[in-house]
């Protein structure tokens, strides 16, 4: 999910929000200030309540990018890629662009977060404690202890086994660790994940049809997101399983065809799209060397009158911003890349000659193959430059 805006960058690591999470806002600002609190500590002005409510939801929401930073601290203290952390309506996402490398480091990036919540639990309640002490408004009391319990039930909810939520994170890493594969322990742990998730949709649709409590929206919400999410991650594991002894090499498409960075579109689309079979293209300039990338996307965004004078560079994807691998990089560490890449294509290098492409067709290929293969109980797989390797599973 990407950020609808920029809040900062912290400890080097961007910070962003999506528009939804004024849905969170909005749910606490309702409960707290015009349900909860007006009977709980009444003699206030509405106005009252609802600042106190509009305090405390920034404060919880602090509370979520402080988990979530702790997250990604620590992912990367154990050498794992953060791209960014985005707020939104349930919750927060730190997006990791690698995998850990160790159970080890799985599990420590896993409880960091409950941990900075329970932290955050403590901090809150003993606010609470030092506000009783002075004689504090009772509505402050009661801002600073819903705070400290809303951090605990972050904490709690989130250690329970079951992907994508910390737990899962921790049951993966103890599978990881006891069976030593990491893939059978994802799939394990998002199955768990899923299972839960229905649990939770189940029990939201009984409050809402039986108990009469619109609370329910809200775990309905919360389980499809989990399911969701848990399948998508199932999936990706058995990706990851099939091509773990995938290199770049065995799956781009080699010495592709490129194209010259000062070339129109125009004749770019007659001379080059129409008789070539791709696409996508590197682009070079004079001397040969890669300025980016253009695919047939990027061409459609041409108006028909202003193809004769724009150059395929200037509608080209930066080389900055196109992932690139080397013949030996693993598939399964260039999948992250591929997938958050602007036209979902990398270029291979061997030292500063472009080697090949990778698209998504090919990825798919490689796919489709291995699991042809692996289906085939005579298959074995044949020893490479003198190294046998084991037979394929």
């Amino acid at each position: 999910m990407s950020s609808t805006f920029r809040l900062g960058t912290i400890a080097g690591i961007r910070v962003g929000a999506h528009w939804s999470v004024l849905g969170i806002l909005l749910i606490l600002v309702v409960a707290l200030g015009f349900r909860n609190w007006p009977v709980l500590a009444p003699g206030h002005a509405g106005v009252v309540y609802v600042l106190a409510a509009v305090v405390t939801a920034v404060f919880f929401l602090a509370s979520l990018l402080a988990h979530e930073l702790a997250h990604a601290v620590v992912a990367r203290r154990q050498g794992i890629e953060v791209d960014d952390i985005t707020l939104w309506l349930l919750g927060g996402l730190a997006r990791l662009r690698s995998e850990a490398r160790t159970p080890g480091a799985d599990l420590r990036v896993a409880v960091a977060g409950p941990l900075a919540s329970l932290v955050c639990g403590a901090v809150f309640g003993a606010l609470a404690w030092l506000l009783v002490t002075v004689d504090a408004p009772f509505l402050a009391v009661m801002a600073a202890v819903y705070l400290a319990l809303f951090n605990g039930v972050l904490a709690a909810f989130n250690l329970v086994p079951a992907a994508p939520l910390d737990g899962g994170r921790v049951l993966r890493a103890a599978l990881w660790a006891w069976k030593g594969d990491r893939h059978l322990a994802a799939v394990w742990s998002a199955r768990a994940g899923r299972g839960f998730g229905i649990l939770l949709i189940l029990a939201g649709v009984w409050q809402l049809l039986f108990a009469g409590t619109g609370s329910g929206l809200w775990w309905v919400l919360i389980g499809l997101f989990v399911v969701t999410v848990a399948g998508a991650e199932e999936r990706e594991a058995h990706l990851g399983s099939t091509l773990q002894d995938v290199r770049v090499s065995e799956v781009m498409t080699p010495d592709p065809d490129t194209t010259d960075a000062d070339t129109s579109v125009h004749d770019f689309l007659h001379d080059v799209v129409l008789v070539r079979r791709h696409s996508a293209f590197p682009v070079v300039d004079g001397r040969g060397h890669v300025e980016g990338l253009v695919t047939l996307n990027r061409l459609r965004s041409v108006p028909l009158d202003e193809r004769g004078t724009t150059r395929v560079h200037d509608i080209a994807c930066p080389a900055s911003d196109v992932p690139t691998a080397t013949p030996d990089t693993p598939l399964t560490d260039l999948l992250p890349d591929l997938r958050d890449a602007p036209d979902g294509r990398a270029l291979v290098f061997d030292g500063d000659r472009l080697a090949g492409i990778v698209t998504p067709t090919d990825v798919s290929r490689a796919v489709t193959v291995r699991g042809l293969v692996e289906a085939d109980p005579r298959h074995v797989v044949r020893p490479v430059h003198g190294t046998p390797p084991p037979p394929v599973a």
